[in-house]
């Protein structure tokens, strides 16, 4: 590990950044430094500006993944290295606001009946009833499901803030169907209090990337060849040509 990795991971770790983005901003400095074959601490502005160019041009990067390198770069030139930066120099990218795309009441219902296993059909439904982010999902606990009060605890979700959400019956009944399947019957099944440490979800759901509609072509989930649709904080792609749901960050 350089002497510079080394300094900028003690800065992000005595802020207490999230690991994730401490793994993200370490990364985003070194393909800077690599791209120019050169120590960090020896590039400017100029490079700076030259490297943000390359992300749109070469690697064809979002305003929003570049916006993430630059945050990275800030960090490291202000807080590691303690030296000026000019927002004035090396401008944010302006991002273009795009309107989700909303699926009407019967899309949704075809959209979950495409499911070919009851667990993906429990994925579905939760990401659409409440608008959690997937790595919410998957950190979801037997003991966040609050059936009296019906709502669902979301703890540590992004920068690290809990809230509640709303519980609808409907999911709650799907909800108890999945821990039927996993654990079976039991007595104090119905508040989920016997095992409250078990994720109802197992961590492994952003991985999933299926085939999860293999119906004719007239009982698809979309006749389009690819949408985008979020639902919260929650986004999926539909991809009807090869029938499939996938997460955004696996692709097609």
């Amino acid at each position: 590990m350089t002497h510079l990795r080394k300094m900028m991971l003690e800065e992000l770790q005595r802020r207490n950044y999230a690991q994730t983005t401490i793994e993200t901003y370490v990364r985003a400095v070194r393909e800077f430094s690599q791209y120019f074959n050169c120590s960090p601490d020896r590039l400017g502005p100029r490079h700076i500006r030259e490297y943000q160019a390359a992300l749109f041009q070469k690697r064809k990067f979002s305003p929003n993944t570049v916006g993430q390198h630059l945050a990275a770069l800030r960090f490291f030139y202000i807080k590691t290295l303690k030296k000026a930066w000019s927002i004035t120099e090396t401008p944010y990218p302006k991002r273009a606001e795009h309107l989700p795309t909303i699926l009407g009441q019967e899309e949704v219902a075809q959209l979950i009946d495409a499911a070919l296993t009851p667990y993906h059909r429990t994925l579905l439904m939760t990401l659409y009833a409440t608008g959690v982010r997937r790595a919410e999902l998957t950190h979801l606990k037997v003991s966040d499901i609050d059936s009296k009060r019906m709502v669902i605890h979301v703890q540590g979700g992004k920068g690290r803030k809990d809230r509640d959400i709303l519980l609808s019956p409907k999911l709650l009944d799907e909800l108890k169907r999945h821990w039927r399947r996993l654990c079976g019957e039991s007595p104090a099944y119905g508040c989920f209090q016997a095992t409250a440490g078990i994720p109802v979800i197992p961590r492994s759901t952003p991985r999933w990337c299926g085939t999860l509609a293999k119906k004719p072509p007239n009982e698809r989930a979309s006749r389009k060849t690819c949408t985008h649709i979020r639902c919260g904080t929650a986004s999926l792609r539909i991809c009807s040509k090869q029938a499939r749901i996938c997460a955004p960050s696996r692709g097609c």
